[in-house]
């Protein structure tokens, strides 16, 4: 027993932790905003503050407002923005109070399209109100009708109905008392299956292709024998066992061939076409603008770099006169004022001074983060091409901030070239080494893989590690697992899985 207690210590240590204040906070959920959503949080920052204004057409953003027992401008920088690109941030603090994760915002660019973006989208129904409206026509009993509602409201985003019949039978006696029978579940599921889009509300990819495939024409050349694979063979569908197929039916291979083409034009996730009007309506607002302008015909290699940040939208911003008067008027007076009254403006002052403050801060931080970018990927803003090895420590580097404040500067964000708008992310990648020992970029052994993969023969497609002796015979030294690796971010599947009539 005194053993253990003599086996038992304490150990005290002392530690430092950089902590955020609510000015770094600030300006590190401005930092990773884009375009859009900074233009969002202005409005939203003159609504809160009545004494931020926009400062009218060409006006100089106003300066710091001095108000009397604050600390000195020099120290309070010490104290807030710029020692943030100076030490270790605790990034999980950060984290849970984070307004913005990362999803990328959109909106139309084309100067002609201004005038139209106060106005409200057209309306357009849902593809479950679609759904609702179509079931509406049927011929349903109120019985039928809570089924048909607990169908609807269980679809995911694929259309597909993934609950148990059971579930729904279950649900319905629970919240309405009302007995159904699972047969009834599923002969109402059935029907909602042969609304548009034809196969929703299936419970599975087979189940789906099949409806499909049993509502196209007669006509179509293929159709009886896709009938027969999806219900009869699945398995071997799936896995592309053709001679196993062409055994079990005893058809050529130009009948298979026709039954494949049939079932590869039917829809697998017929929920998805819902996205498609929302989607068209959509456009990048690019953050950034970068175009190489040659000043030399002769040298194409002579010019310079037309670097802007997007603030088409965002608003100059100042200190309201009225108030930077009023607070005069309190510092003038002999007696003492209304320390409420005092306390507000100065609050208010303080915070609309550290807002614009994070706002320079923030356009600063991006253009020094976009040109050290083009300093790195010269050749593609000049010419469209040669992407090299770039990872988000060289920008860290470059411009002595922390990785983690660099990443999200880049993430969510575009940049406008003369070779398309691309998201800043896109510039980023890994390199290696080939055989003449230059250095580059996984991006493009990724496209050489990508050409190798679609010229193969696709009656025998190529394993990983024949795809590796390929890339080893163009001089980049790649292993099986890297390119399987590769192969998956590409979105191919395995050889087996890619192999064709």
């Amino acid at each position: 027993m005194l053993r253990n207690q003599q086996n038992i210590s304490q150990k005290q240590q002392l530690g430092q932790q950089q902590k955020l204040s609510p000015q770094q906070l600030q300006f590190i959920k401005l930092l990773q905003l884009p375009t859009i959503a900074l233009e969002q949080r202005i409005k939203e920052e003159l609504e809160l503050n009545p004494i931020l204004e926009e400062a009218e057409p060409g006006e100089i953003r106003q300066e710091r407002v001095e108000i009397e027992d604050e600390k000195p401008i020099s120290q309070e920088k010490e104290d807030g923005l710029e020692t943030l690109e100076e030490h270790e941030v605790d990034w999980d603090e950060f984290d849970s109070n984070t307004e913005f994760e990362g999803e990328s915002y959109s909106t139309p660019t084309h100067p002609d399209m201004q005038e139209w973006q106060d106005l409200p989208d057209p309306y357009h129904a849902s593809f479950l109100e679609e759904l609702e409206e179509q079931v509406s026509l049927l011929d349903l009993t109120e019985e039928e009708e809570l089924i048909a509602d607990q169908i609807l409201g269980s679809l995911d985003e694929d259309g597909y109905f993934r609950r148990e019949l059971e579930a729904v039978a279950d649900n319905i006696a629970f919240n309405h008392s009302v007995y159904v029978e699972v047969e009834d579940v599923d002969r109402i599921r059935k029907q909602i299956q042969l609304l548009d889009p034809i196969g929703v509300a299936s419970m599975s990819l087979q189940d789906c292709l099949l409806v499909q495939i049993e509502q196209s024409s007669n006509e179509l050349d293929g159709r009886e024998l896709a009938i027969d694979i999806v219900k009869d063979a699945w398995q071997a569908f799936e896995k592309k066992h053709f001679n196993k197929l062409l055994q079990k039916f005893d058809v050529s291979e130009e009948e298979l061939k026709d039954a494949f083409d049939v079932i590869k034009g039917m829809d697998p996730r017929p929920g998805a076409v819902s996205t498609g009007m929302e989607e068209s309506q959509n456009y990048i607002e690019p953050d950034f603008e970068v175009y190489w302008r040659n000043t030399d015909e002769s040298d194409l290699d002579k010019g310079e770099f037309l670097i802007n940040l997007n603030q088409r939208n965002s608003p100059s911003l100042r200190i309201s006169p009225d108030y930077k008067e009023m607070w005069k008027d309190i510092k003038e007076k002999t007696e003492k004022p209304d320390q409420q009254t005092q306390n507000f403006i100065k609050g208010k002052i303080d915070s609309a001074n550290w807002f614009i403050e994070s706002i320079k801060q923030r356009q600063n931080t991006l253009m020094n983060v976009m040109k050290t970018m083009v300093a790195l990927q010269e050749d593609f803003f000049k010419y469209g091409d040669s992407l090299k090895p770039m990872i988000l420590k060289d920008i860290a580097e470059r411009i002595g901030m922390d990785i983690s404040t660099i990443s999200r500067v880049v993430n969510g964000k575009y940049v406008q070239t003369n070779f398309g708008v691309h998201e800043l992310k896109y510039f980023f990648n890994e390199g290696m080494e080939t055989d003449s020992g230059e250095e580059v970029s996984n991006r493009e052994v990724k496209n050489i893989l990508q050409t190798i993969i679609d010229e193969e023969d696709k009656r025998n497609p190529m394993s990983d590690q024949d795809l590796a002796n390929q890339l080893n015979e163009k001089g980049y030294k790649v292993a099986r697992r890297t390119v399987s690796k590769y192969r998956e971010q590409l979105n191919e599947p395995v050889a087996r899985l890619r192999k064709q009539i």
